[in-house]
C-alpha cells in the first residue's frame, strides 16, 4: 500500500479524533438533565458560544445591542419571539372580566409554550433572564456570542435594545399666581377647568373604578391619597396585588426607595403629583383630584428617573394581573384585580435607543383586556411631528396634549402628526390641563408642576368618572375614548402641523379638544326618548286630531327643567291640549321641573283639521324637548293622518240587472 496514502489516512482519523474529544469536553460541561430533555436533533447545539461570531450584526439585531457587547462585553436585551398571541376573539366577550382572564390566558399560554425551547437552552449555558407573558419576550444578559445564536434561532423574532432612559421629569414651580397663597385652596383651577366637580354633583366621583399608575413611584400615605389607596382598609395596609416595584438594581447614584420596595414608596416624587391629580382629596381643602371616589394601585418603573423597556413591560404585566409582593406573575397573577385605566406619564424615546415599536404589542394587549391606556402626548413641543416617542404614538393609547388656564395650548406640548412609524397618525387625542398644576408631593405637602405629565392624569380621572357613571361602557375601550373624544371643547389652530386646515377637528395639536367630563357623562348617562301618536289615523276633513306626545328619562340621572315644545300643523287650528301649558302663536308649551329616570311625562295636543282634498297629508313635524343636563334638545320624528278619499259603494248581486230576470 503506498505510504503516503496511509500517512494521510492516519492523519484524517487523527483529526477526527480531536474534533469528538472537543465535542465530548463540551458535552461534559452541560448538566445530563438537561441534554435528556433536548430533543435528539439539537443536542449538538448544548453551547450558546460554540459557533464562530460574524463580523457584522445580523439584520435583527439592533445596532446598539452589537456595540454594547463589543470586546467581550455583556449587557441587557430583549428577545422578541416570532409567536405572539391571538387575542382577536377577545372583543366578542361579553364582559370584560371574561375579556381580561381571556387574554391572560391566551398570553399564558403562548409564552409556556413557545419559550420553553429557548429556555432550556439559556439554562443549560448559565444565562440570566427573564420572561414576560404580557409580549412574548425576554430580558436576557449576555456577550456577543449569545446575541448572535439566539438571533439565528427561527423561533426568534428580533433582539432589541434595553436602554436605560432619563426621564426629563418637569421641576417643582412657585404658585402660577404670585398673589397666590400657599393655604388650601378648595377645588383646583384644573379640576374645574374639565367640569369634574360638577360630575360629583351628580353624584358620580369614580366609585367603584381602580386606577393605576407606573411613574416614579407614589407616597401611599400621602393625605390627599391614602384613603383612595386600594390597599388600605383605613386601619391597615396590605400591599399585596396593589403595589409592584419594577427597579431591581440600583444604578444611578443613592434612591431613597432602594430596589424592590416592598411598599408605595416614590424617589423623586413625579409620580406623587400625577396620582394627586387622578384621585386626590384630603376631605378637606385640597380637592386636587378628578376622581376622588376611585381606588388606585401602582408601580415604580424609574431608577431616580431612569427607566427601561423592560420596567415600562413588568409594570404592565402587573396591572394585567396582579400578583402579591415578590410572587410570580407566571403563576400567581389574579386578573380579576386588574385597573380599568393606566396612566402612563412617560416616554420612551427613540433617540436615546427605545425602538419605536419594542413596547406596541405590550399596550395593544392591555388594551384588548379591556383596559384605557392613557399616555402624555410629550414636552417636544411647540413643533409640529413632536409626538414621537412610546407609548403616545400608539394608535392603541389615548394621547394627551397639554392645555393653560384659558385653553390654549401650551408652548412645550407636542404636536402630531406621528412620523416615527410612518403613520402619519393625528395625535394627541385630546388636551386637558398641563401648565402649572397643583397636586400632591412626598411629605404630605403640595406642589405645583408642568408638562403633559401633569395632563395625561385629567384623562383617567374622567374614564373613572364616566365609567362609574355608566356601568355599561366598563370595558369598552373604542366607545369610552370615541365619548370622550365627541365631548371635548373644540380648539382650533392655525399652525399646520400635518397640513391641518385652521377650522379643522381634530388637528394635531389639541386633538378633539379640551376634555369636559361633565359633558362626556351627560353624553352617556342623560337620554331622553320622545314619542308621538296621532288618533284618528285617517282623519276626515273638518274633524279633530289627537296627537298624544311621551318623553320618557331613559338615562342614569333626573332631568330638570323640561321643556317640551309642538308646533301646530299647517293646516289645522289650536282645539285644547291637557295640563299646564302656553300657546303662542302656533307653538304649544309644557314645562316640568323634573323628571327621574325610568319616569314618563306624558302630554296632549288636539287641533281642528281644515276642509281639505282626500289624499291630502296632515304632518306634525316640529316637536322636541330639552333639559338642563342635555346638551342639545331631542327632536322627534314626524307624525303624519291622512284625509281619506270618499267612496260610493254600488252593490251588486249574482245574475241581476236593470230589465230584470228572464229566467223568472
Amino acid at each position: 500500500m503506498n505510504r503516503r496514502f496511509l500517512l494521510n489516512v492516519g492523519l484524517a482519523f487523527g483529526a477526527a479524533g480531536l474534533l469528538l474529544v472537543g465535542l465530548m469536553l463540551s458535552v461534559q460541561s452541560v448538566p445530563q438533565a438537561v441534554l435528556a430533555a433536548l430533543p435528539a436533533g439539537v443536542r449538538h447545539i448544548q453551547t450558546l458560544a460554540a459557533l464562530p461570531q460574524p463580523l457584522r450584526a445580523p439584520a435583527n439585531v439592533a445596532p446598539l445591542v452589537w456595540e454594547a457587547t463589543a470586546e467581550s462585553a455583556e449587557t441587557e436585551f430583549l428577545v422578541i419571539l416570532a409567536e405572539q398571541a391571538d387575542l382577536n376573539a377577545a372583543a366578542a366577550l361579553p364582559t370584560r372580566e371574561a375579556r381580561l382572564r381571556y387574554v391572560y390566558d391566551a398570553l399564558r399560554e403562548t409564552a409556556l409554550r413557545s419559550q420553553a425551547p429557548l429556555r432550556v437552552q439559556l439554562d443549560a449555558a448559565g444565562v440570566n433572564y427573564r420572561p414576560f407573558y404580557v409580549v412574548n419576550m425576554l430580558i436576557v444578559k449576555g456577550d456577543r456570542a449569545i446575541v448572535t445564536r439566539l438571533a439565528a434561532r427561527p423561533d426568534v423574532a428580533r433582539i432589541a435594545a434595553n436602554p436605560r432612559v432619563r426621564q426629563p421629569l418637569p421641576e417643582p414651580q412657585p404658585s402660577p399666581d404670585a398673589v397666590r397663597s400657599l393655604a388650601p385652596q378648595g377645588v383646583e383651577w384644573n379640576v374645574e377647568r374639565v367640569n369634574a366637580d360638577d360630575v360629583w354633583a351628580l353624584g358620580y366621583t369614580g366609585q367603584s373604578i381602580v386606577v393605576a399608575g407606573q411613574d416614579t413611584g407614589y407616597a401611599w400615605d400621602h393625605p390627599a391619597l391614602i384613603n383612595q389607596y386600594r390597599g388600605y382598609n383605613g386601619v391597615t395596609a396590605t400591599h399585596d396585588y396593589n403595589w409592584h416595584d419594577a427597579i431591581h438594581t440600583n444604578t444611578h447614584g443613592y434612591n431613597p426607595c432602594g430596589v424592590d420596595s416592598p411598599e408605595p414608596c416614590d424617589d423623586e416624587g413625579h409620580g406623587t403629583h400625577t396620582m394627586g391629580t387622578i384621585v386626590g382629596d384630603d376631605g378637606g381643602d385640597n380637592q386636587i383630584g378628578v376622581a376622588p371616589g376611585a381606588r388606585w394601585i401602582g408601580c415604580r418603573n424609574m431608577d431616580n428617573g431612569w427607566g427601561t423597556p423592560a420596567t415600562y413591560a413588568e409594570c404592565f404585566e402587573f396591572f394585567l394581573a396582579p400578583y402579591p409582593i415578590g410572587g410570580d406573575p407566571i403563576n400567581d397573577g389574579v386578573p380579576d384585580l386588574a385597573p380599568h385605566v393606566i396612566n402612563n406619564s412617560w416616554t420612551c424615546p427613540p433617540s436615546e435607543g427605545c425602538a419605536w415599536d419594542t413596547l406596541q404589542t405590550v399596550v395593544e394587549n392591555v388594551r384588548a383586556a379591556g383596559i384605557v391606556v392613557v399616555a402624555s402626548a410629550g414636552n417636544s413641543g411647540s413643533g409640529c411631528r413632536t409626538v414621537q416617542d412610546p407609548p403616545a404614538i400608539y394608535d392603541a393609547a389615548f394621547s394627551v396634549g397639554a392645555s393653560g388656564s384659558s385653553d390654549d395650548i401650551a408652548s412645550f406640548s407636542s404636536r402630531g402628526p406621528v412620523t416615527v412609524d410612518g403613520s402619519g397618525r393625528l395625535k394627541p387625542d385630546v388636551t386637558a390641563p398641563g401648565v402649572g398644576v397643583r397636586s400632591s408631593i412626598p411629605g404630605g405637602e403640595y406642589g405645583w408642576k408642568s408638562g403633559t405629565s401633569m395632563a395625561g392624569p385629567h384623562v383617567a380621572g374622567t374614564v373613572a368618572l364616566l365609567w362609574s357613571a355608566t356601568p355599561r361602557l366598563i370595558g369598552d375601550v373604542d366607545g369610552t375614548e370615541w365619548v370622550i373624544a365627541q365631548t371635548a371643547r373644540p380648539r382650533t389652530t392655525t399652525q399646520g402641523c400635518g397640513d391641518d386646515d385652521p377650522d379643522d377637528v381634530p388637528n394635531n395639536v389639541y386633538g378633539w379638544g379640551i376634555v369636559d367630563a361633565l359633558a362626556a357623562v351627560l353624553e352617556d348617562v342623560s337620554g331622553l326618548k320622545i314619542t308621538k301618536q296621532a288618533h284618528p289615523d285617517p282623519v276626515l276633513a273638518g274633524a279633530q286630531l289627537t296627537y298624544t306626545i311621551s318623553l320618557t328619562n331613559t338615562g342614569n340621572v333626573t332631568l330638570t327643567r323640561i321643556v317640551l315644545t309642538d308646533a301646530i300643523p299647517v293646516s289645522t287650528t289650536f282645539a285644547w291640549a291637557s295640563g299646564n301649558y302656553t300657546l303662542a302663536g302656533s307653538v304649544v308649551t309644557w314645562t316640568a321641573a323634573s323628571l327621574a329616570p325610568d319616569e314618563v311625562l306624558a302630554a296632549t295636543l288636539v287641533v281642528t283639521v281644515a276642509q281639505l282634498p282626500p289624499g291630502t297629508h296632515v304632518t306634525n313635524v316640529a316637536y322636541g324637548v330639552r333639559a338642563s343636563e342635555l346638551l342639545t334638545p331631542v327632536m322627534g320624528t314626524p307624525v303624519e293622518a291622512i284625509i281619506p278619499w270618499r267612496y260610493v259603494l254600488i252593490p251588486i248581486f249574482r245574475n241581476w240587472s236593470p230589465g230584470g230576470n228572464d229566467g223568472g
